[in-house]
């Protein structure tokens, strides 16, 4: 499986936002959606603010591949659902990363549904 550089991690990690894009059945991208990230270690979390319900969160769910952009970084990549285990750290990390917002708009990737759709985000290899 293929890994993040640190590079990757260090600039994608301080990045505001994420523009992802998941994969359609026919290979094509759907339209990029912008939502937040955190570092944990050496891997990438999002998750979905709308839950499972969330549209960019269901087609991310239909065939597991999409691109993301951030911090310069633009890369073709996996989605893997996280472990329950993470989720207080996954948690901690938002709310350090993003602590400067309201209570209201920090506390809308803490619900019980955006926290049940955490996603690990992996880098995948185009191949040649």
């Amino acid at each position: 499986m293929t890994q993040w550089t640190d590079d990757q991690l260090d600039k994608v990690g301080r990045a505001e936002e994420l523009q992802i894009a998941s994969v359609r059945r026919d290979g094509t991208l759907r339209k990029p959606v912008t939502v937040w990230v955190v570092r944990h270690g050496d891997d990438l979390y999002v998750r979905s603010v709308g839950g499972r319900s969330g549209g960019w969160f269901r087609g991310v769910q239909e065939m597991h591949e999409g691109r993301i952009r951030a911090g310069g970084v633009e890369q073709e990549v996996t989605f893997v659902g996280a472990g329950h285990d993470l989720e207080d750290e996954i948690d901690a990390a938002y709310r350090q990363k993003y602590r400067r917002y309201a209570g209201r708009i920090l506390d809308s990737v803490l619900t019980p549904e955006a926290r049940s759709t955490t996603i690990k985000v992996v880098p995948r290899s185009t191949g040649s």
